[in-house]
């Protein structure tokens, strides 16, 4: 644990629900841990005890990528965990694929179908973008566009660059089907769930309008990729919105839950459960305000592309999956810069790179 886990409260310690099972963490709210094949290697999500319109069930948060093995976990949980009862609803908090993925299928009842088809309920602008990426068409992890958006700033390595090309399909794999039909989640709205009131407080910066819910009659936050614990959330520029300034909403939307009670349990999608809220807000702060110094460091010295702010910013080797979130968020925190006018930005130099100098 490094020195910044040790000012938060894990709650449940080093206690996990076990692969396939639920660990009940709050009254009715129970934890399902599910792994994913990447270096962030896991997902969290939730199954909540639940009525509608009188039919006893339950509704599920988040749901995790399409794959076999999440699939049967899922199923595992449905036989041990529901009583034979049905899901009501499927909450996503954003349209990335780990929270996305296994929507429509579980929307449908699963791989027996148990039930079905329910309502999918999210933002606007999650479900939205979902339905762009699944076509194949934005992807911000791969494509040409892609390919395109990340040379331009500074990703000259041809084969990097193929590879890049090569994950077109990156987003319809891990989300196939999205339902064809939805519920908007808006900021403010009381979803109730349980006999109890969860407020959605929608966040920006991360994804384009993500949903976490806080309950205060219990004081729990579901947090989704907003505050976690043990990472910092990214936040990248991508091709579809090249001049976005992503950093500066996330910024922003902390304190949305600054505002919430400094002992809620807050429940992420990665890490562990935790208490600290207002501690981890301050980390993320300091994380980000010494990110932009080396920023500033970096462009006093002489121009730099969001390539030349990768190794400085990200001291570890990078595959091609981790390289194009790292240079989206080295240049997330170069834009928000340039667009409060501390640095201009140029493509001078023949190679056609954009780079970013003091204003």
């Amino acid at each position: 644990m490094n020195p910044l886990e040790q000012q938060l409260d894990y709650v449940f310690a080093d206690r996990l629900p076990e692969s396939g099972h639920a660990m009940e963490v709050t009254p009715g709210v129970f934890w399902v841990r599910m792994p994913l094949p990447f270096a962030l290697d896991h997902i969290n999500l939730w199954v909540m005890r639940d009525e509608i319109d009188g039919v006893k069930g339950w509704t599920i948060i988040d749901c995790g990528i399409s794959d076999e093995t999440i699939r049967a976990n899922w199923e595992r949980v449905f036989s041990s965990l529901l009583d034979g009862l049905p899901v009501l609803r499927v909450i996503v908090t954003h349209c990335h694929p780990d929270h996305l993925g296994l929507a429509d299928w579980i929307c449908n009842g699963g791989e027996k179908k148990r039930w079905g088809p329910v309502r999918l309920w999210m933002s606007h602008g999650e479900y939205a973008m979902g339905r762009v990426m699944s076509s194949g068409d934005g992807s911000d992890a791969g494509g040409e566009r892609a390919a395109q958006h990340f040379a331009r700033h500074g990703m000259r390595d041809p084969a990097s660059l193929e590879a890049l090309r090569k994950r077109d399909t990156y987003y319809p794999k891990l989300v196939p089907s999205i339902p064809p039909h939805f519920r908007r989640l808006r900021n403010g709205d009381k979803v109730r769930i349980g006999g109890r009131d969860w407020e959605v407080i929608t966040g920006f910066g991360h994804s384009p309008e993500h949903c976490a819910f806080y309950c205060a009659e219990n004081n729990v936050l579901i947090s989704g990729d907003m505050v976690l614990p043990r990472i910092s959330t990214n936040v990248s520029v991508f091709a579809i919105e090249p001049e976005s300034n992503p950093v500066a909403l996330f910024l922003e939307s902390l304190g949305r839950y600054e505002t919430l009670p400094a002992d809620t349990l807050v429940l992420p999608s990665h890490g562990k459960p935790f208490r600290g809220m207002h501690t981890r807000i301050g980390q993320l702060r300091d994380h980000h305000a010494a990110r932009l110094a080396e920023v500033r460091e970096a462009c006093a010295i002489k121009p730099q592309s969001a390539a030349d702010i990768v190794p400085i910013m990200f001291k570890r080797p990078l595959d091609v999956h981790q390289m194009t979130f790292a240079l989206g968020e080295a240049l997330a925190h170069l834009h928000l810069l340039w667009l409060q006018g501390e640095l201009v930005r140029s493509t001078q130099e023949a190679d056609g790179v954009i780079r970013f100098a003091p204003a």
